[in-house]
Parts: C-alpha cells; structure tokens; sequence
C-alpha cells in the first residue's frame, strides 16, 4: 500500500495531531509554498496510462533566473512505503540526450509507449519498486529543459552540466522537502560517466562547507557502460570489436598501427581508418551486437547533428557515427516513444513545453552541437569519491559495442585499486547472470547478455542489481 499522502493531507493529519498533544517523530508538516508547487506539478494520469498505486509528479525548475535556464524533471514515487525508500536519480548522457526518452520511457521507468497505440503498458521490472525514481533531462536544449538565453546552448559542457544540476537537485529538495532526509543516490549510463561523477563530486564538495539546510544526504553513484578515460575506452573498443568477430585483421591491425589514442588529436591516417570500424556498425547495432536492427522505413535517421568541439572520446567523436543514437531490444521502440512524448495531451498532463519550444521532443538534441569542455578522464573524479568514502559501483552489460566490459575493465585497472574478490560469477535464480570484481572501495559488476542500455534488455536482472546497490549487498554467488 502506497503510504504518502498529499501535502494537503498531510498538513490536515498533523494539525489534528498537534492539536491534541501527541508528539509527530521525524515529520514536519510542508509549508504552503512546497504544497501548492507540489500540487501544480502532480500528474493525475497520462493518456493511455494503466491505473497506478503510486504518485507521479513533473515540471520545471528554473536553475538560472537571469538567463531563464529551467530543467524539466519527471518523478515518481516507490511502489510501496515511498516515505522508507531512498531517492534516486537517473541519468543519461549522449551528451545530450533524454534521460526520460530512455531512461524513464524505455528502461527502468514504470511506463513503456507502443507500437501503434496511444496506450502505455507497465514494466514489470521498473526501478520504482526499489526507489523513488527521478529523471532529470539535463542540461538545457535536452528534451523539455530550455533557456531563454539563445547563447547558453553554445556554452555548454561538463561543467555547465554538473552545476545546473545541483541547483535543480537543492530547489527540488525544497519543493519536496519530504524527501530531504532520504538516502540519495545517482544511477545512469553512458556518457553519464562524467555527469555522474562530476555532479557527485559537487555534492561531495559543497555538503562540505554549506549548512544542514541545503546539505544533501548523499550516499553512492553507480554508473553503466560509462565513459570514464578516452585512451582505454577507445582501446577497448577496438580490442572488444575484433575479438567479437566485428573487425576484419587487417583493419583492426591498421588501427594498432595508425591510432595513439593516448593523444587527442589523431591524425588523417587514423581517422580514415576508423571510418571502416564504424562502417562495421551500419549494418549491425553497435549497442547491441546481436539485436536486431531496425527496419521500419518509416522512421526517420537516427543519426543526430554531428557535434563539434571537444565532446569525449576526442578521436571517436569526429565521426559521425559516433553519435548514432541507442535503440533498444524492440530496436523500433524510440518511435513509439518520441510519438507518445510528442502529443500535446501528454505534454500537458505532464506539465511539459509550456513555453512552445520552437522544436519537437526528441531523445537526443539537434539543438546541441558545441560542447565546450569534456576532460579526457574522469577518473581522478572516481578515485577521489572512492577515496572519501562514497559508495561507487560500476555496472556493464558484456554485448555492448559503444562502451564495451573491455573497456571498462581497461580503465577501472587505472584506477590501481586493490582487489578485494577477483572474478567471480553472480547469480539470477538459477542462471549466471555476470560476474564481478570487487576492489577496495568499488564494484563491478558485468551482465551477462546485456547490451549498452542493461535495463532494456536484462530488466530482471537489472533491478536485482539496483536493489543490492541501494542496500550495499553483494550480489548472490550461487543459485537460489
């Protein structure tokens, strides 16, 4: 049973309570302000939407009032007992794509849009049963989030990102404030590999020196098939090609020869011969090496606005293949979402492009196409959150081809952790569901069969994995 209440409700409830002497332990009533800005962003019921037992609220909240910089975020709470479980954010990266596009539409959101239908089923395996879930599309020009300053778009970068961010995190906390004391944590994937750690190195950092007020309770980051060190990921990229029968001999051999990816700025013998690397992943998912593509003529290219500037992996980046968008295991479902997200009955039940963007929703910003600053490692960051005590697991589904386990591997060995458990299988039920590595201070954690986007493709196994991290459980090593 769902135990929140509304503020409304709540303010009612505990002014009877007061009134009659009896002590309230751990609640403090909401003021009028986070009631009625609560109540403005509650989304009653979406079109298309099966009956619910849980809340769900959505909106905007404003991170630059000069430039009128403004976040849109979509929360729901905990299946049961939402007042008991952690808070927990959720991204995705690109940069610059939706974290509720997939995240919240097509992973481990409670709701999944259709083929031809305007009705949404429930996912069965939604991270809502673990934690109050909070998707946050991050930074401006990405989905709903907007500015009014036209120039913002081409300042943008991991910085920028980071900063936005924690605003929108301490005045959402003050628009609920009933979540203020609840563990905090932040999960997502991909190039969330650096809004993850430099957001939580912010937290780390401010929680530090600011008042109790504003002092957020934050607790671990787990992050997946991330980008964490240009030189090993691009590495692993390569290696994790042809040993999975991708690349030919001669053409993985000719990248050894001709790319440094040590150093950013390859020449044109190198970036030629990765135009035939990823010509490789035109005809096959190079999320997903054996999903199905697909091959519905009617959806428009994939492909976003090549980027320019100094988006991570630097080498990589400069082909426009990079920047191919993630499908999933219906490798058509993003139509279905972008159909459903860009109905104007679902913008208005969830409070959404209330200021007419003068563009459609999409999964990834067309609308960004500079990004100013994206350090070749974050993995000094990782380190030093390990180092203070900040619960840090690493997550990779092993059929990825973008951010492959070997990278991974490559770059959390720089790290020069001790191991505390080498290699070791974790179990589904009866089924291997991956393997593990645990060093001092952090887990990884591999999962067996799961391309780029682990809950698409794995669900089950994928809130297994959230539920022990929230609960800093090791996975199980045998059948059960």
């Amino acid at each position: 049973m769902n135990t929140s209440r509304t503020c409304t409700s709540v303010l009612i409830i505990l002014l009877a309570i007061l009134r009659w002497g009896v002590a309230v332990s751990g609640q403090k009533p909401l003021t009028g302000k986070a009631c009625r800005e609560q109540n403005a962003d509650r989304v009653t019921r979406l079109p298309g939407q099966p009956m619910v037992s849980f809340k769900q609220y959505a909106g905007y909240v404003t991170v630059n009032e000069t430039h009128g910089r403004a976040l849109f975020y979509w929360f729901f709470e905990a299946e049961e007992n939402p007042d008991k479980k952690p808070l927990l954010l959720w991204l995705n990266g690109g940069p610059g794509c939706s974290s509720i596009g997939y995240g919240g539409m097509e992973e481990l959101g409670p709701f999944v849009a259709q083929k031809g239908t305007s009705m949404l089923r429930l996912n069965g395996y939604a991270w809502n049963k673990a934690a109050n879930l909070l998707f946050l599309e991050s930074p401006v020009g990405v989905g709903f989030s907007y500015t009014n300053t036209s120039s913002d778009i081409k300042q943008l970068g991991d910085k920028i990102t980071a900063q936005d961010s924690y605003t929108f995190l301490l005045k959402w906390f003050k628009r609920f404030p009933q979540y203020k004391s609840h563990e905090f944590y932040i999960v997502g994937e991909s190039y969330a590999g650096h809004y993850i750690p430099q957001l939580a190195e912010l937290i780390f950092d401010k929680n530090k020196t600011i008042s109790d007020q504003n002092r957020i309770n934050f607790k671990g980051i787990m992050i997946g098939n991330a980008l964490l060190d240009d030189a090993t990921d691009q590495t692993g990229m390569i290696d994790y090609a042809w040993d999975h029968a991708v690349l030919s001999d001669r053409v993985y051999n000719d990248i050894k020869t001709k790319c440094n990816f040590s150093d950013s700025n390859s020449s044109n013998a190198c970036d030629a011969v990765l135009g035939e690397y990823f010509d490789v992943y035109k005809l096959i998912d190079m999320y997903s090496l054996y999903a199905p593509s697909c091959v519905d003529t009617t959806i428009k290219s994939t492909q976003r606005t090549h980027m320019r500037g100094n988006v991570s992996p630097r080498t990589f980046s400069k082909n426009a293949a990079w920047h191919v968008k993630p499908t999933g295991y219906d490798p058509c479902q993003s139509k279905y979402t972008d159909s459903y997200m860009n109905k104007p009955n679902v913008q208005a039940a969830l409070h959404a492009n209330t200021t007419k963007i003068p563009y459609p929703w999409s999964h990834c910003s067309d609308a960004i196409t500079y990004w100013k600053d994206a350090p070749d490692s974050i993995l000094p960051v990782i380190k030093k959150l390990v180092l203070g005590g900040v619960r840090v697991w690493v997550y990779s589904g092993d059929t990825d081809g973008r951010i492959p386990v070997t990278s991974t591997r490559l770059s959390l060995r720089k790290l020069g952790l001790n191991i505390v458990e080498d290699w070791s299988p974790w179990y589904s039920r009866s089924q291997v569901g991956g393997w593990t590595i645990t060093y001092d201070g952090l887990m990884f954690v591999t999962i067996r069969g799961a391309g780029h986007q682990v809950p698409t493709f794995k669900p089950k196994e994928a809130l297994q994995l959230v539920r022990h991290f929230l609960s800093n459980q090791k996975l199980a090593n045998g059948p059960f």
